[in-house]
This record gives C-alpha cells, sequence and structure tokens, in this order.
C-alpha cells in the first residue's frame, strides 16, 4: 500500500540505492566492533563462551556461555531499533523498506527470546550503545545473569 512518503505505486517496493545509504552497503553481521569489544571485557572477567552456536532451531546468539545457558545478543542500535539511536521516522525512496526491516527485526528478536526462554536459556540483549558506553558494565550484565542463572 503506497503512503504519503512512498511516491511509488503500490507493488513496487524494489530497493533504490541511494548516496546517503551508500555507507550501509557490505556491512558485517558477526564479529561487529561492539560484539567483540563485549567478548574481550566478558573474557576478562574470567566468563568463557561458544561464537555463535545454534542454540535452539532458527536461533544462533552472538555468543553463548553455555555452563550457566547463558544466550547473549548485541543488537546494533539501527538495525533493532534503539529506543535512543533509532531514526523516530524515516524518509527518502526507501522508508516502507526500512520500516519494515526494523520491524521484522525486532519480530525476530521477539521471537527468538520466547523459544530460548523456553529451551531453558536465560538471554542478554545489549545494545550497540550501551558497549560504546561501557564495555566493562555491559561484560558485568552479562556476568551477572551467568551467576543468577545457576
Amino acid at each position: 500500500m503506497a503512503t504519503s512518503d512512498d511516491p511509488r505505486p503500490p507493488g513496487s517496493r524494489e530497493w533504490v540505492p541511494t548516496e546517503k545509504g551508500a555507507h550501509l552497503r557490505g556491512r558485517v553481521t558477526r564479529n561487529t566492533r561492539p560484539e567483540v569489544e563485549l567478548r574481550r571485557a566478558v573474557h576478562a572477567l574470567g566468563l568463557r563462551f561458544r561464537l555463535h552456536r545454534r542454540v535452539v532451531a532458527q536461533c544462533t546468539p552472538d555468543f553463548v556461555l553455555p555452563r550457566w545457558k547463558v544466550a547473549v545478543f548485541v543488537d546494533g542500535c539501527f538495525w533493532h531499533g534503539c529506543p535512543d539511536h533509532s531514526p523516530a521516522e524515516f524518509k527518502g525512496p526507501n522508508a516502507v523498506s526500512w520500516r519494515q526491516k526494523i520491524s521484522t527485526n525486532r519480530s525476530r528478536d521477539r521471537r527468538n527470546n520466547e523459544l530460548l526462554t523456553v529451551a531453558g536459556w536465560t538471554v542478554i540483549r545489549v545494545w550497540e550503545c550501551e558497549i560504546r558506553r561501557d564495555p566493562a558494565e555491559a561484560a558485568h550484565r552479562v556476568a551477572n545473569a551467568a551467576r543468577n542463572s545457576t
């Protein structure tokens, strides 16, 4: 369905490459800088983990602490709709696609949380901005979850 901010006719939702979005092309999805920083800080606390292990069907956390059944996801502020840093409104020819993408990501996050919780895992989601602000504090959240899960 076309909206006022989308001049394209219904059914023509192909992606329109823009200069403003060029920096997003080819983004890595694993081993991002915030993810690596958090892993370093968690490792420095003496916790050991496994990377990108599928824990339940269709669910692969960024890293898991199998001994404590803790699954950790590092959520990018833009990609997962951070309440502080995600755009309140998307503009341009791809606005509908961006809203749909973020909505799909958030739905998948909720589904994964539920699947893991039902399987007996503790789920920790850490925003990228939390890690940038204080990696040690974010690592302590993970460590506290591990201590409280036993």
